[in-house]
């Protein structure tokens, strides 16, 4: 890895001779800026503003700009009369607990390699200070003309640095938490807890960019001509109105997509009941109450269905009977009539 920076570590009156190294390192996918009819690169020229005119990096200089607007020229004589102790040194300032430092300070981290054999011992001492008294170095340094802040901290078996904040860069979370009274509930807190212990194991290798990826995939495909492949349709999202039902349900899917099962003596997340079904035992057989609650209502139905039958066979007796009734006078009459022509012949 190539160096950015050479000095020393100033550790007391120890001084270590190191070399900076970017501990990390980008792979982002960067575009550049084209005019679209012609794919032609869009650049960027310095222009005097005064002058309209284009001017080459040797006639550019520094300037700070005042509240006013006018601009107040600092000259590299001007900077190189700044005390900056710290110019070629990382000089170690305290050593201090590591959870001492707000990761909100923490910023760019390098690699702090030995410079040459004899930096080899000192180095090693003090990463085993370092080690054995579980604390972080804090520092001072200098890197692009300006003084930074950085703490030291054991990486295998390596010394790494990280680039601080100074404390007063660091904002106040001011107006930045809910300004309203919430009530939170056991129960929230113990399905928060569940998604958390379900989520909570990772092996931070298998994560992966999955839009670089995708990116990628877009580039290869138009460079070969081909339509570039179809994006998956983004999850539907939406207003969370019940939180107890969406933990549920994010506590359920977190263990069905890692196959876990509910522990020992640990309640087990089930949806919530919708509809009239009856309740089943394990095994998936119903209840006693419930099968007793069944038979009980399919012997009403029943015996609702028979009375209702015999209500309708008595209105149909009755009926005929009435129709009899009113039957045999006619009948009598008719018979009459009959018998009188014939004495009549």
């Amino acid at each position: 890895m190539r160096s950015i920076w050479n000095g020393a570590i100033s550790f007391g009156l120890v001084s270590i001779p190191i070399k900076l190294v970017s501990a990390t390192e980008s792979h982002s996918i960067t575009f550049r800026q084209i005019h679209i009819e012609d794919n032609g690169r869009i650049r960027y020229r310095k222009v005097c503003e005064l002058e309209e005119r284009e001017v080459s990096q040797a006639e550019i200089g520094k300037g700070y700009e005042d509240a006013d607007g006018s601009i107040i020229p600092i000259s590299d004589e001007d900077l190189s009369h700044l005390p900056i102790p710290t110019a070629r040194t990382i000089e170690i300032v305290a050593f201090v607990p590591a959870d001492r430092i707000d990761p909100l300070q923490m910023g760019s981290a390098y690699y702090l390699a030995a410079g040459g054999a004899p930096a080899a011992k000192p180095y090693t001492l003090l990463r085993e200070a370092l080690k054995r008294s579980n604390k972080v170095a804090i520092a001072k340094y200098a890197l692009r003309g300006r003084e930074r802040l950085g703490m030291l901290r054991v990486v295998g078996d390596a010394i790494a640095m990280h680039g601080l904040l100074w404390p007063d860069e660091v904002r106040a979370p001011e107006g930045v938490a809910p300004d309203v009274d919430v009530t939170i509930r056991d129960k929230e807190l113990d399905l928060a807890d569940a998604l958390m212990d379900t989520l909570g194991e990772v092996d931070l290798e298998d994560l992966h960019d999955e839009y670089r990826e995708a990116l990628e995939e877009v580039i290869a495909a138009k460079a070969s001509g081909e339509a570039p492949p179809e994006a998956p349709a983004p999850a539907a999202g939406g207003q969370v109105l019940d939180l107890m039902a969406a933990l549920e349900n994010s506590v359920r899917a977190a263990r069905e997509s890692r196959g876990a099962q509910p522990a020992a003596g640990e309640a087990e997340v089930r949806p919530l009941p919708r509809g009239r079904a009856a309740p089943k035992e394990a095994g998936g057989k119903k209840s006693t109450k419930a099968a007793a609650a069944e038979k009980t209502a399919t012997a009403r139905k029943s015996t609702s269905k028979t009375a209702g039958g015999t209500k309708k066979n008595a209105a149909a007796k009755t009926t005929a009977k009435s129709a009899a009734k009113s039957a045999a006078p006619a009948k009598k009459t008719a018979a009459k009539k009959t018998a009188s022509r014939k004495w009549s012949a």
